[in-house]
């Protein structure tokens, strides 16, 4: 039964974890090992509960698709490298485990899968982490995320090899979802912006998985490819954002129903620490394998230290192998354990990865590839930089520009945006504001003024302290939307600009001009 009690626990170990430090999801997997202990056992609500979040999981993913990136040889490559080297390494590690410790239970096949779910790094974790610290728009969260993505689509087809049964002859008429995509984005046009939306994605995820399971193919996959079928619109970003805390939320139930199946034995609990701890690999092999497909050693070392963890999506692989009887179910709790000590080490690692860079730049610098050191953006005679060539931070360089002119630069990394602004002719360069080698590339003593137009206020507050520890004397301006983040950098010594308090100023001096 899902009662008050099971709400009120996950919702403390949640609290505990996170005010420790740590993701909130490490609490709920406690959560699901302090109700076992009250002996209260997983529901059918929970269960389906934990089903319908793995499939709006898969849905949202593949809502974020965007084949153009994903193409790209630093990141399908670094991917199959690092998930070959992998689960090589793992596979190793656990045959010698299952010869040493015969309780374990582990035959060939069963270190196999075990080893392939291990591969993967957690997409919940890593977008979590990213948020905390203001880095979503960099140049490291793009090609983590990128990297994910092609790890899920992998597993996703783990999942659909699984099934183990050919689909009907009637699956062939899935194929009429290709040209009904301009039938179903001009629904969801129509679906506006509030609850309805979030309805329409809903009734297309669940509904289009079921309709997959009817002619025989897995439902997993049929969310992935309706959500994939509807990328690279606005409205399907939208739509992302509307169903994520919907996903995150019904996750729980899963995390719950994993830690409700009881603790591992003795055995597979040192198992589960040594794989918990072995996660430090992961890390170490990133590294290399980016810089060697051209990433830069800021990106690689940054994009790898927040891969450095276990995934709950490998923890829906092993529990469906389970079912399966590939493997036995006491490896499902062993595997959330070590998913637990990887996040522990992760959170670790990821607070102090940007002094790690700062202390070792010299030692970093060594691994730069020649076709890295070639991409040098042209900052000369920059005297006001504006970061973040959106809407807001067009507006200002324009502006700016008609008094300053080629002195004012723009930077971003949005390649589309670039490309816009370079044939109005704007003067632009690729860059990620949160990159110290960048700014070692400007002078920043003939820089007068830095306006922090980012997406985040957390990311405002991490390049302006940057630029303070860099030297930078200059004057710094970033925009706030509330009156909290305003005060925050004021008492950093930066200036904020409120964009709803000067909305409306800027709403009658438009409107006067028309008059």
């Amino acid at each position: 039964m899902f009662d008050p009690l099971i709400i009120a626990i996950a919702l403390a170990c949640g609290l505990i974890s996170r005010i420790a430090g740590l993701p909130a999801l490490i609490g709920y997997l406690a959560a699901g090992f302090v109700l076992n202990e009250f002996h209260i056992e997983a529901g059918p609500l929970l269960e389906s509960l934990a089903n319908i979040g793995i499939t709006l999981l898969l849905f949202t993913i593949g809502l974020k698709l965007q084949p153009g990136e994903l193409l790209k040889p630093r990141i399908w490559g670094t991917t199959f490298a690092h998930l070959v080297i992998m689960q090589c390494f793992f596979l190793g590690v656990l045959l010698i485990a299952g010869f040493m410790l015969p309780g374990i239970n582990l035959n060939f096949t069963g270190a196999l899968i075990v080893a392939f779910a291990l591969t993967f790094s957690s997409t919940i974790f890593v977008i979590q982490v990213l948020q905390d610290k203001g880095e979503m728009s960099s140049r490291h969260a793009a090609q983590a995320i990128g990297i994910l993505l092609i790890q899920d689509i992998a597993a996703v087809l783990f999942l659909v090899a699984s099934k183990g049964a050919l689909p009907k002859l009637e699956a062939v008429l899935l194929l009429l979802f290709f040209p009904l995509r301009g039938v179903i984005q001009q629904l969801m046009g129509r679906a506006g912006h509030g609850e309805l939306l979030t309805l329409f994605g809903f009734a297309l995820a669940l509904g289009g998985a079921h309709l997959f399971e009817l002619v025989g193919v897995k439902g997993d996959l049929g969310a992935l490819f309706l959500g994939a079928l509807l990328a690279g619109t606005q409205k399907s970003k939208e739509l992302s954002r509307r169903l994520i805390q919907f996903k995150d939320l019904f996750l729980v139930c899963f995390f719950l129903s994993i830690g409700l199946s009881g603790w591992p034995t003795e055995e597979m609990l040192l198992v589960a620490i040594l794989l918990g701890f072995l996660v430090s690999i992961k890390p170490v092999v990133y590294f290399p394998l980016m810089t060697q497909l051209h990433t830069p050693p800021r990106t690689a070392l940054l994009c790898a230290s927040v891969l450095g963890n276990y995934s709950e999506f490998g923890l829906v692989v092993i529990v469906l192998a389970a079912n399966s009887g590939w493997i036995d179910m006491q490896w499902a709790s062993a595997i959330s354990v070590a998913i637990a000590v990887s996040f522990i080490f992760s959170s670790s690692l990821n607070l102090r990865v940007h002094a790690l860079y700062r202390r070792y730049h010299s030692f970093w610098l060594k691994f730069e590839s020649p076709k890295v050191t070639e991409d040098t953006p042209d900052t000369e005679g920059a005297k006001i930089i504006v970061l973040g060539m959106g809407n807001i931070g067009t507006g200002a360089f324009d502006t700016i520009a008609e008094r300053y002119g080629r002195t004012v630069l723009g930077v971003d990394i949005n390649a589309r945006k670039l490309e816009e602004h370079s044939r109005v002719h704007r003067r632009v360069v690729s860059a990620d504001a949160s990159n110290p080698d960048f700014w070692y590339r400007v002078n920043l003593k003939g820089v007068d003024l830095i306006l922090i137009a980012l997406t985040h206020h957390e990311e405002n507050m991490l390049v302006a302290n940057m630029l303070r520890e860099l030297g930078y004397a200059g004057k710094i301006a970033a925009v706030v939307r509330f009156n909290e983040e305003a005060r925050e950098l004021e008492a950093h010594g930066f200036s904020a600009f409120n964009l709803y308090e000067h909305a409306g100023a800027g709403f009658a001096s438009h409107a006067a001009q028309r008059l």
